[in-house]
């Protein structure tokens, strides 16, 4: 059987093929997925990719299989490692924070002003795969980033540095890393004025030097020869599918519960109201990633915060159901189980993500001011990832989100439509939408059930 384009999704527990023809028409078509635990431990991702291909074979029910195209994505083996180095948290560490969570990675640092021996130190036991640094309004402060740049040229490592600060420190920072020998990206600053983000350059660099340089996982180089097209990070993905799919429908939250994090990616202006009452900026196009929130990998964090003892009420045997948990949960009552954790999940998460109206009282009396996302004029709340597109009660745990406001929080409202990546194919689309945006586009809304 010829497929026009396959494309892989290389997850921290489960690899995933997608197969779509038609590709290049107007009636694109997804015909069908194919399964298996990645082989990250085995020493070779390409086992399980494989693997997966063989099950989309066995599901096809088709002995020989061809394709195009092949795409990918990835968030094996820990993601795309990143430490970000700025100014002032509260403005460019933050800008930059954002910047590369919205592009797919996993943030193992953050450190505002001048660099520590301790921090240099820490860099080191991490092993970035990616440097961030920035810092200064454009015409501002120089002396911060251009000292971060040379103690971390001290380092020694292999690893490309994204240079996103003050502007005038430019020619500086391409000078010391060429005497270091690193390899340098300049870009546009992530905070070029107060209270102005500019984080979509940065965010489209980082996944340019992903796809470049990052061998991340044992295997990659081999998946690399395998893949005739772009290779970028899972959650940078579906941040692709996110953006596009606004510019059809409106203002949207996607959840993406997975084996090892839980992620939020929120596409929304806010409302004119909150906004003259912020405190200081949000991104248009946010991420949040929460590496303590998974169903598998992570499963016993979230038993933590529920509380055994309150497990147990509703299940007698949660301490056998947490021992003997899989990657896929097979009974009912696994299932269940499972459904109560990434409620659970959900929740936190999106307490985290969005933000809250504070007051605050002063000599002139109380003033309400707002600080974090504002998610109240979302119209669309979608699950994807494998819990919230295969568990039976994956529209009621996300109706949830509505039943959980208490009066400061700036959740979606009552009026939100649930929505459900049916086909479990977003991230596919993400990076599917980069060379094929408008297939991607009729792909994203048959999967949801939108006509």
């Amino acid at each position: 059987m010829r497929i026009d384009i396959l494309v892989a999704e290389i997850g921290s527990t489960t690899t995933v093929v997608n197969a779509f023809n038609h590709i290049g028409t107007p009636c694109p078509e997804f015909i069908g997925q194919g399964q298996a635990p990645t082989s990250v431990l085995d020493g070779d991702v390409t086992i399980g990719l494989k693997g997966a291909i063989e099950d989309l074979k066995k599901n096809l029910n088709v002995d020989d299989l061809s394709y195009g195209e092949m795409l990918a994505t990835s968030s094996a083996a820990g993601g795309l490692r990143m430490t970000v180095h700025g100014l002032v948290y509260d403005m460019t560490v933050r800008a930059a924070k954002e910047a590369a969570l919205g592009a797919g990675g996993i943030i193992k640092m953050v450190t505002s002003g001048k660099l520590r021996r301790t921090d240099l130190k820490k860099i080191r036991e991490i092993k970035p795969n990616i440097i961030l640094i920035a810092g200064g309004v454009d015409y501002g402060e120089r002396e911060t980033a251009l000292y971060n740049m040379e103690q971390i040229a001290t380092l020694g490592l292999n690893v490309p540095v994204i240079y996103a600060g003050n502007i005038e420190n430019q020619e500086e920072v391409a000078e010391i890393c060429n005497d270091a020998g690193i390899k340098l990206y300049l870009v546009d600053n992530v905070y070029p004025k107060i209270d102005i983000l500019n984080i979509e350059p940065t965010r489209k660099v980082i996944q340019d030097v992903f796809e470049e340089h990052i061998v991340h996982a044992p295997g990659m180089s081999t998946v690399r020869e395998m893949v005739t097209g772009p290779i970028i990070p899972t959650p940078g993905s579906v941040m692709e599918a996110a953006k596009l799919l606004k510019e059809e429908l409106g203002d949207l939250v996607i959840f993406d519960v997975g084996g090892a994090t839980t992620d939020v990616h929120s596409v929304t202006e806010g409302s004119e109201e909150i906004n003259k009452i912020l405190i200081s900026p949000e991104p248009y196009a946010k991420r949040t990633v929460e590496g303590d929130l998974g169903v598998f990998v992570n499963l016993k964090h979230i038993v933590e915060k529920i509380g055994l003892e309150e497990l147990k009420k509703d299940f007698p045997n949660a301490e056998q159901l947490i021992e003997n948990a899989k990657p896929i949960p097979e009974t009912e009552e696994e299932k269940r189980f499972i459904e109560r954790l990434t409620k659970e999940a959900v929740l936190t998460s999106l307490e985290r993500h969005a933000g809250r109206l504070r007051h605050i009282y002063g000599p002139t009396g109380k003033k309400t001011v707002a600080e974090g996302k504002d998610l109240t004029n979302i119209k669309y709340i979608i699950g994807t990832g494998g819990a919230l597109t295969r568990l039976p009660k994956r529209v009621e745990i996300l109706e949830s989100i509505k039943e959980n406001r208490k009066g400061l929080e700036l959740y979606p409202g009552n009026s939100a439509q649930i929505l459900i990546d049916n086909h479990y194919i977003f991230a596919s689309l993400g990076v599917l939408s980069k060379k094929y945006p408008q297939e991607a586009l009729i792909l994203m809304k048959k999967s949801l059930k939108i006509n």
